[in-house]
């Protein structure tokens, strides 16, 4: 096949502005006192193999027995075309994917413990997701808070932070909020997000996606100087500009599943020379040999470079001593501590988002008056005591979907971000779910206020402390149960199935718990349990006991009505097929053990995002079975 070579007039452009940059620069790159305190973490894999199970009974060989060293001191490129395993080798090296592996992963000579080399990395994933509604000296603020806990004062974490912002070119963005940072400048904060308990080892996977030519250079550019400081960074990369590629101190191409090869930037084309392959003047070497690795000159090619690999030694890394030691012992930042900060950075976030705050008040103002106005003056009208049993089961529907719904827009979001956070170590996991419990509960219960004593007055309900303090208590509860229904769906499902999974499932709960209402008639077995695992069912019932039980006396009549069946609460219970009175207290407990299980289910699910057992892994597997099966897109699968 003929060579030919690109138009590089833009890279001619693009490499002016970087020599440009690089001169400016010079002044800048100092050593920074906290930035290089670095101890040498190097890793070495042997014969590494990597498979996951197939639609088909064989498993895909992603690793093919492939070798290499990455040393500390130097910036590291994985690189290959699609789908050849780039991300994949950085996965199971990062301790992302570390079941199911074969061959032998060595940090500093030693096998690699997993949990001590988690305490000595971080893990920068592709997608930029960064907390909302903070500045950018917030969220480095929380992340020092987060992760170094006590064991550094606020003065020395304000001195970390700013020598880290420097370093990164974020400075003059500090008060910017990370919504309205550009993409480079976003990658850059991520990555000093991360860098705030020095991690030695720092992996990243395509940390140019999206950026355009100058916002990768400094991006790459920050890399190399963390990498002087003596850090082990390892990149996922695709093609890059021949400026960027000569940045890089090593290159690992991948092909296939396996090594085609390894050395400086400097030394690929006297490789690719050493098996006859010339690149053509002004042409970028990163691109041909990526070319070459897509087999676009021939699988002969492909398979002559890996053989010339497999041939290379690899030489132990040899040192004398390393400078400090791996800071793994340190003392770990206490669970209170923990909570505290998660449960400041979401009160920073709620008072930022007021505007959502006032659009659910004005909600339930507006509701309150709709609502109210349907069921005017029925609570203590014996002629309409049986419409007022629909007004009990309209506020049942109201604590179930409107707590519910905004959960299964946001929380899916709010997952990923989680998941990057706690892989990195930045918390436990039960610090952030009691979080997530404890900062909705004075929200919830200030909207419900504001709708209830609006329509418990509008509709006339009995003006008795105890059935109001019953009315409000259930209907708080039902509030709690169904935010924590919309939290379990969100946690499997993303945001677009998750809105169509949620009403779905709540609709059946709705249906189940209605089924006797109106027939004393006996049900079968099954569909009594169907009925009785809704906790609608149980609200409803507390409702309706609140206003019309305790002995509750003959509701008053219309002058104008002759006759008022349902005056007498016996009544209206016998009418809806409820021979007595049920024990408000029971149904009460039964809300109690479902709000229980509800969060139990949810910090199951969490725990299963993060850290999935063998079940959720093969339905994973088996989800993108039927994804590839069918062709079905994947916004609308489950993740």
């Amino acid at each position: 096949m003929e060579l030919t070579a690109r138009n590089n007039m833009k890279e001619n452009d693009n490499n002016k502005t970087v020599e440009k940059i690089s001169a400016n620069d010079k002044r800048f790159i100092r050593t920074v006192s906290y930035a290089s305190k670095m101890a040498a973490v190097d890793i070495e894999f042997n014969d590494l193999t990597y498979a996951v199970p197939s639609s088909r009974k064989e498993s895909k060989m992603l690793l093919k027995g492939i070798s290499g060293q990455f040393k500390s001191g130097e910036l590291t490129a994985i690189m290959g075309p699609s789908g050849a395993g780039k991300s994949t080798l950085l996965n199971v090296l990062a301790g992302y994917k570390y079941t199911e592996i074969s061959g032998s992963i060595n940090i500093n000579g030693q096998p690699r413990n997993m949990q001590e080399f988690k305490k000595m990395s971080c893990y920068i994933m592709q997608n930029d997701l960064v907390q909302p509604k903070l500045t950018v000296i917030e969220a480095m603020s929380f992340a020092a808070d987060l992760k170094l806990g006590k064991k550094k004062s606020q003065f020395e974490k304000h001195i970390a932070i700013n020598e880290i912002l420097a370093t990164l070119r974020l400075s003059e963005t500090q008060d910017t909020l990370m919504e309205q940072l550009s993409g480079g400048e976003r990658k850059r904060l991520i990555i000093a997000l991360e860098l705030v308990n020095n991690p030695p080892v720092i992996f990243l996977d395509e940390p140019t996606t999206g950026l355009d030519e100058l916002s990768s250079f400094y991006c790459i550019d920050s890399l190399q100087k963390l990498a002087r400081f003596g850090r082990n960074v390892i990149c996922a990369i695709h093609t890059p500009s021949a400026s960027i590629f000569n940045r890089f101190d090593h290159v690992y191409i991948v092909t296939a599943g396996q090594c085609a090869y390894r050395g400086t930037s400097n030394n690929v084309l006297p490789f690719l020379q050493s098996i006859n392959l010339e690149c053509p003047k002004h042409y970028n070497p990163a691109d041909f040999i990526i070319e070459i690795c897509s087999g676009d000159y021939g699988s002969d090619l492909i398979e002559q470079m890996i053989t010339c690999v497999k041939k290379l030694p690899i030489p132990p890394i040899s040192r004398a001593k390393y400078e400090l030691e791996l800071d793994t012992q340190n003392s770990k930042v206490f669970w209170i501590d923990q909570f505290k900060t998660l449960i400041k950075r979401m009160i920073v976030q709620l008072y930022r988002n007021r505007n959502y705050i006032y659009l659910k008040i004005s909600l339930h103002i507006f509701l309150g008056l709709i609502i109210g106005s349907l069921f005017l003056n029925m609570g203590n009208d014996g002629s309409k005591a049986l419409y007022n049993f629909g007004f009990c089961f309209a506020c049942i529907i109201l604590f179930l979907y409107i707590p519910m719904l905004p959960v299964l827009m946001h929380f899916p979001f709010e997952i990923k971000v989680m998941k990057r956070e706690y892989f990195n170590r930045w918390y436990n996991l039960s610090a952030y779910y009691w979080a997530i419990n404890v900062i909705n509960i004075p929200l919830q219960i200030l909207l419900g206020f504001i709708y209830l004593s609006m329509v418990y007055f509008i509709t006339g309900q009995p003006l008795e402390w105890h059935r109001c303090i019953m009315f409000f208590s259930t209907c708080f509860i039902c509030a709690f149960i169904g935010e924590s229904i919309g939290y379990n769906v969100a946690s499997i499902f993303n945001s677009v199935n998750a809105v169509f999974f949620g009403p779905a499932i709540t609709c059946t709960m709705i249906l189940t718990a209605m089924q006797d209402f109106g027939d004393s008639t006996p049900l079968p077995i099954y569909r009594t349990l169907f009925m009785y695992v809704s906790h609608i069912r149980y609200g409803l019932e507390a409702l309706i006991v609140a206003m019309y039980g305790f002995n509750r006396p003959r509701l008053p009549c219309p002058v104008e009505e002759v006759y008022c069946h349902f005056s007498s609460p016996k009544e209206i219970f016998r009418i809806i097929g409820l021979e007595n009175a049920p024990n408000y207290w029971l149904d009460m407990l039964a809300l109690i053990i479902i709000f229980i299980i509800c969060k139990g289910i949810l910090y199951y699910l969490l725990k299963q995002r993060v850290q999935p057992n063998k079940t959720f892994q093969m339905l994973h597997i088996i989800g993108k079975s039927i994804q590839s099966h069918f062709n079905i897109r994947p916004s609308v699968t489950y993740t």
